[in-house]
């Protein structure tokens, strides 16, 4: 979990940042999570900030995950058919590339006046998991990331979510694991933006159950944590909460 600031508006700098940060992570990473438009800051000006799906860096990153034989998520501002998106990009070790568009939109920032929202939710496969990526806002909304049919294992947030909601991300973030019987990941920026909004942080990896993995984190920081699906299959055959839950088509 990379929990870093974001120098506003200045993609040059921060992609040789995190580009930079990259090289030093441990050998034996699966997974490396980044915050949300990790290259940017949370800006209402992608016109200022957007790159192509083809761009140098994405390149760099792809050339990256597959010398370090790791995956790595997060999310950045992308340009394409003449429409903006707020692109969570997931990138396998073989340098392979899926990706989501944020669906929930925050209004209050005016995100969806100048943001195309996506449609479909996505489910990664990796390393014998099945991993539900999401994006800040859609934090707040419990349907869309409803554990139906035991979809996924894993859920993960990228995020750029200020201190002034700070407890409604921690209340939620263990809503969302107890929910959906799942270990969730939720990394979010830290330091401050143009808007003159703080960002402390509170990445953290919580479990199954609600109980932090990795409690709350501070400031920049690199954190490590590691999540067994075995001891979370065991639970989910015990206790069979997920079975019992209404069923539903979102639409």
């Amino acid at each position: 979990m990379l929990q870093l600031p974001l120098a506003w508006e200045n993609i040059e700098h921060n992609k040789l940042y995190f580009l930079e940060q990259l090289k030093h992570i441990e050998s034996d990473t699966d997974l490396v999570v980044l915050p949300e438009m990790f290259i940017s800051g949370f800006t209402m000006n992608p016109e200022r900030v957007s790159i192509g799906m083809q761009d140098k860096f994405i390149a760099e990153l792809q050339s990256l995950c597959k010398t370090s034989n790791f995956a790595l998520i997060g999310s950045v501002v992308i340009e394409e058919h003449n429409a903006f998106y707020n692109r969570l990009l997931f990138i396998y070790p073989s340098g392979e590339i899926v990706y989501y568009n944020k669906r929930h939109l925050f209004s209050l920032a005016g995100e969806e006046k100048v943001y195309e929202a996506g449609k479909d939710r996505l489910i990664v496969e990796y390393n014998g998991w099945k991993i539900c990526p999401l994006v800040c806002y859609d934090l707040r909304f419990p349907v869309f990331s409803r554990n139906t049919g035991e979809a996924y294992d894993l859920l993960i947030y990228v995020a750029s979510w200020p201190n002034q909601r700070i407890y409604a991300w921690d209340t939620l973030m263990k809503a969302r694991a107890i929910e959906n019987m799942s270990y969730v990941v939720a990394v979010n920026r830290c330091g401050t933006d143009e808007n003159n909004n703080m960002y402390a942080g509170h990445s953290q990896a919580i479990d199954y159950m609600g109980q932090y993995l990795q409690e709350p984190l501070v400031g920049e920081q690199i954190v490590y944590t590691v999540i067994d699906k075995a001891i979370q299959d065991k639970a989910r055959a015990r206790f069979g909460f997920l079975g019992d839950a209404d069923s539903f088509t979102l639409k």
